[in-house]
């Protein structure tokens, strides 16, 4: 139902599982746990994974907080890797042509943080044509405080699946399942 026409792929994209973003974050041994089953799925499928690692002035590139997290299944030479420096996997990177290249249409969403990269990255997407599916328990974040108020990590995570399943756009379409029920 994406807004592509001739794109029929479906590809998983595994967002910033990296020391600095995984430290302390809720569930973390769970959600690594999740994403290697989607990883092995995937690949099992033949559907493209699509691996995105961020970097900032307190994420340099190849330093340790940078690195993936060493539970995670690491990506194969085969499969595409997006260097991002903003929240939003799209913006100022190729994540576009490469979702372009694979003829991908829908994307499913793993990764960290919930409140960052893995939102802005999902209503990017859907924004810009793309079916999204949220895999409810692979996306994860830390407990926080903004301004006043502090926000307990599992909070967030209930947030985002809560109201990306209800997300609407014209001609395309949001999805939130738990791991057990991908199927690609």
């Amino acid at each position: 139902m994406s807004t592509f026409a001739n794109r029929e792929n479906t590809a998983l994209l595994v967002i910033d599982v990296q020391n600095a973003i995984f430290t302390g974050a809720w569930h973390k041994d769970e959600v690594v746990d999740n994403i290697n089953k989607l990883v092995t799925a995937a690949r099992v499928a033949d559907t493209p994974v699509i691996w995105v690692q961020h970097s900032d002035d307190d994420i340099e590139i190849d330093s340790k907080p940078w690195q993936l997290v060493e539970e995670l299944t690491k990506p194969l030479a085969s499969e595409e890797l997006i260097h991002k420096s903003y929240r939003s996997s799209f913006e100022g990177t190729t994540l576009d042509d490469v979702l372009a290249k694979l003829k991908v249409s829908h994307l499913v969403v793993t990764g960290g943080e919930t409140n960052n990269c893995v939102r802005h990255t999902s209503h990017a997407a859907i924004e810009r044509g793309y079916d999204v599916t949220l895999v409810s328990d692979a996306h994860t974040t830390v407990d926080g405080a903004w301004g006043i108020e502090s926000v307990k990590a599992q909070q967030v995570v209930a947030e985002q699946n809560g109201s990306f399943a209800q997300y609407e756009l014209p001609g395309r379409s949001s999805n939130v399942q738990s791991t057990r029920e991908i199927v690609f």
